[in-house]
């Protein structure tokens, strides 16, 4: 089944592309949630010329996210967390943690589009995190698991 993506969906791709499907997937999940119409040819059409107008404004779009890659690289974030015997946290640190952490920083990025490498952190250290700021923009960002000062 072949169907137009109206927003972003893990796993199955991004807002507007077009993808093939089973099709259960296709009309028991995405088309009734709002996720995907029916790729007809008047559709696939009318998604070619919204695609042309709108790529103008995708450029500025992707120079943003950019720019905002760069300054991404250069922070440092430390996450302070509760630590039991050695280097063991009380706990993990996943990416709300790390979005948490930018937005301190005065970045707000969704949750949804970091992911920490290795999945949740549960010890004290240097870590990696993958930030998707676009479709084409992704950006390697280090982060540090810190003990928290105890009160």
């Amino acid at each position: 089944m072949e169907l137009i993506l109206k927003q972003d969906v893990e796993g199955v791709g991004f807002k507007d592309d077009v993808v093939t499907v089973k099709n259960g997937f296709g009309r028991n999940y995405l088309i009734p949630q709002g996720y995907a119409a029916l790729a007809t040819t008047s559709a696939k059409k009318v998604l070619a010329e919204n695609l042309r107008q709108r790529a103008f404004k995708e450029k500025k779009i992707i120079d943003d996210a950019n720019e905002l890659a760069e300054l991404l690289k250069a922070l440092e974030i430390k996450i302070p967390a509760k630590v039991g015997t050695g280097d063991k946290l009380f706990g993990s640190v996943n990416n709300i943690n790390v979005a948490e952490a930018l937005e301190k920083e005065g970045h707000e990025i969704d949750k949804k589009y970091i992911s920490v490498v290795g999945g949740n952190v549960k010890r004290l250290g240097k870590y990696d995190a993958v930030i998707r700021l676009h479709r084409e923009v992704s950006v390697d960002m280090s982060f540090e698991v810190i003990p928290q000062a105890k009160k």
